[in-house]
């Protein structure tokens, strides 16, 4: 017997294109976007911001998906040709990046309208029903065939997809859509100092997840206009959807997560203190996010490397990692790590104790370290005896940046600089 509400969703999702903003600076992530956009950011283990919303779009059957970028795109550009560069034009799939090239005019994207407006050339010839507009920088797992199927029910226009948030959480920091019993949208503020809660549900409200559905044609429509308003941002929020919730179907949809009984996970790594928890909710024994869901796997590009190895078993030079995620290619020699996320090619050498750190790819870290709640950028070389995240005023003095949590990103750069101060 077929199942004809999958049916329905599968062909939803066929006539549907993506195109997943990942332009993105990411500016309070300081140095850890100094030569990268957000979307390339390290998250996981061994995955990046951008493998989520990717793999999102194909394991709910959305196979034709287009990248804007343009911050630094150099290191996202290599990792999306690596891990996604494989489907099949010809199949109906394709995973295809989306530079800013200056197609409509001599400027580059001037905001999030403005990127899917200077692309409508390149959805156009997709020749989608629908088209799905997503950010490319935040963490969770999502089937968007649901969100689909709602937007096409309700008869919307524009469907904006929204999380539960508490008001005093939201204020000042998310955009908030004030909504009917139907969930029609009536009002939406940009950062409101006082967001309006949900009906009936007081002290919660609805905040966009920067992730919309049209339907093709009123959104081009809606662009080109855009596009002639003379002051306008180009930008969903503070132009497109204020200017179309009174006389069109704006509608939103809470995101809910049927195998999961409370709010569902998402997370906007924005900021360093709440990237580092982030990455530390996961070394937990059961974290919300289940990167080893075999149903909903997190796609990426993983190196051939050789397993992660733990030597040494004398009293004092044990190597061993507890309450810890350790990737291929991982040497932990004689050291003790604990609550931490190593990301591959890390090698820690000996009488080392690292507790509540997320060390990017390709780290060394000398002999007699002591390290803890620290963010250690991708290849830094931290030398011997080294203490880091023990004293944060040593922590400034040494030029590591320290976050408003007490946590320390040590990079490259700022290693680069530390013969120089010592030297003073």
């Amino acid at each position: 017997m077929p199942n004809y509400a999958n049916r329905y969703i599968s062909t939803l999702t066929r006539e549907t294109y993506a195109l997943i903003l990942a332009g993105g600076r990411g500016s309070r992530l300081h140095e850890l976007t100094t030569w990268r956009a957000k979307p390339a950011v390290y998250f996981g283990g061994k995955h990046r911001i951008i493998d989520f919303p990717l793999s999102n779009c194909i394991n709910s059957g959305i196979r034709r998906v287009g990248i804007a970028t343009q911050y630094k795109s150099h290191s996202l550009i290599r990792h999306v040709n690596r891990a996604w560069g494989h489907f099949k034009k010809e199949l109906g799939e394709s995973v295809e990046i989306l530079p800013a090239s200056q197609r409509y005019g001599d400027e580059w994207y001037c905001g999030t309208a403005d990127a899917v407006f200077q692309n409508m050339d390149i959805i156009r010839h997709e020749l989608p029903k629908y088209v799905m507009i997503l950010s490319g920088d935040h963490v969770y797992r999502m089937d968007y065939g649901g969100l689909l199927a709602k937007h096409v029910e309700t008869g919307a226009d524009m469907t904006v997809c929204c999380i539960e948030v508490p008001c005093e959480e939201a204020a000042k920091t998310f955009g908030v859509m004030t909504v009917d019993e139907s969930n029609r949208v009536r009002r939406f503020d940009e950062k409101p100092v006082d967001p309006t809660s949900i009906p009936g549900k007081p002290g919660v409200c609805l905040a966009s997840m920067g992730n919309y559905v049209f339907n093709t044609e009123f959104l081009f429509e809606q662009l080109k206009k855009d596009a002639e308003r003379e002051g306008s941002g180009r930008d969903f929020g503070h132009d497109i959807i204020p200017a179309i919730i009174e006389e069109h179907n704006v509608f939103a949809y809470p995101f809910s997560d049927p195998s999961y009984g409370g709010q569902p996970y998402w997370r906007d790594v924005g900021t360093l203190d709440s990237f580092w928890e982030a990455n530390m909710e996961l070394v937990s024994p059961e974290p919300q996010l289940d990167l080893y869901d075999p149903q909903w796997p997190i796609w990426t590009y993983q190196e051939q490397l050789p397993p992660a190895k733990f030597i040494f078993d004398d009293d004092d030079r044990r190597g061993m990692a507890v309450d810890s995620t350790v990737s291929g290619g991982c040497i932990i020699s004689g050291s003790k790590v604990k609550k931490s996320l190593l990301f591959s090619n890390v090698h820690v050498h000996s009488y080392c104790e690292i507790e509540g750190a997320v060390v990017l790819p390709g780290v060394k870290i000398g002999r007699n370290c002591r390290i803890k709640n620290a963010i250690i950028d991708r290849s830094c070389q931290i030398p011997e005896g080294m203490t880091i995240g023990h004293d944060n005023e040593q922590d400034k003095a040494n030029g590591f940046r320290v976050s408003n949590k007490g946590i320390v990103l040590v990079t490259r750069d700022m290693l680069a600089e530390l013969p120089k101060k010592h030297n003073k």
